[in-house]
């Protein structure tokens, strides 16, 4: 099956983005070969920019503290497992501590770091970091593999506190939402939200067999679902075939 997502919110398009971001630095910086690296650090700049809000920071935290009451509310529920929500709360304060004691913004400790930034400046600009221009930055993908990963990995540190909130506060989010199966006729869905219900997160599941892509709008009021199939000369057609996926909201 795949999974695609999509966010109400420019909030969770934030969280999503930075989650994508995050899992690609997880494969790359475990390889060896200098281009994985390469795009390891361009990664890092790429996250740098998604988290350059000012307030990014301010509304992790806030999040966090909403999860926090949140699951404090379900306390002396017989139907809850303390121990487990016990597990949870205490890596929400945990999360919340440890961005709190980040100095300024997140990714200020990169920012301030001259070399990095100078590698930064140059990676927009296609080919713009070829041994002429960046002649450190060459010799460093000349070094060892271990020496490269442990310097990604210390870089990438900064910026951890971020990943593992961002992390906890999406898995929270989706396992909120229960998944029903839907059928769209001809090719087309709309469903009306409850109303009085604010969802922040649709998640849809669908068979890649099917050869169907989903274009996915929604608001506070209406979901829309079009599948769409691919034809010749790569371009996408609107299917008029019924088929059944899954679909989860999650508040």
């Amino acid at each position: 099956m795949i999974l695609y997502e999509y966010p109400f919110n420019e909030r969770i398009r934030t969280y999503l983005r930075l989650e994508h971001l995050f899992r690609r630095l997880g494969q790359l910086v475990p390889r060896d070969h200098p281009i994985d690296h390469h795009y390891a650090l361009t990664t890092l700049f790429e996250v740098m920019d998604v988290a350059a809000r000012a307030d990014l920071k301010s509304d992790v935290m806030k999040d966090l503290e909403k999860q926090k009451n949140v699951l404090a509310a379900l306390r002396g529920n017989p139907g809850i497992a303390h121990d487990k929500l016990d597990e949870v709360v205490a890596k929400l304060d945990d999360c919340f501590a440890t961005l709190n004691n980040l100095p300024g913004k997140v990714g200020l400790a990169l920012a301030d770091n001259e070399w990095l930034m100078s590698v930064r400046s140059r990676v927009g600009i296609p080919g713009g970091t070829c041994e002429f221009d960046l002649p450190a930055y060459y010799a460093w993908q000349h070094r060892s593999a271990t020496e490269r990963r442990a310097d990604v990995e210390r870089w990438a540190s900064t910026l951890s506190p971020l990943a593992e909130s961002v992390h906890l506060l999406l898995r929270l989010l989706r396992d909120s939402g229960n998944p029903q199966k839907v059928m769209a006729i001809a090719g087309q869905l709309q469903q009306t939200l409850p109303a009085g219900r604010s969802f922040q997160l649709l998640r849809l599941r669908i068979n890649p067999q099917m050869g169907l892509v989903p274009e996915i709008s929604a608001n506070r009021l209406i979901v829309s679902v079009r599948l769409m199939r691919q034809h010749a000369a790569d371009k996408l057609m609107v299917s008029v075939d019924d088929a059944a996926f899954e679909l989860t909201l999650c508040a």
